[in-house]
């Protein structure tokens, strides 16, 4: 009788509801940022003379704001690489 009342306690707990569902859970892993920063580049403006006329002062003004502008989307980009 013993044996027949364990029996039927084993079978009952196999038919409970199952197995329960796997969960995936995300977690954000932190990963070193490696990158190589960009050399700031030789503008013009600073190989001009102190006496030079308005207009190669003009130019190269000019050619500095492109290359900042260049300068800054390498920087932009750096950062971007990191996040």
């Amino acid at each position: 009788m013993r044996k027949l009342a364990l029996v039927c306690l084993f079978i009952t707990g196999c038919a409970s509801t199952g197995i329960p569902a796997v969960v995936r859970v995300e977690v954000p892993v932190p990963v070193s940022c490696v990158i190589v920063i960009p050399t700031p580049p030789a503008f013009a403006i600073d190989a001009l003379p102190i006496g030079a006329d308005i207009w190669d002062q003009m130019a190269a003004l000019r050619a500095d704001r492109i290359q900042r502008q260049a300068y800054e989307k390498m920087l932009e980009a750096a950062i971007q690489a990191c996040q």
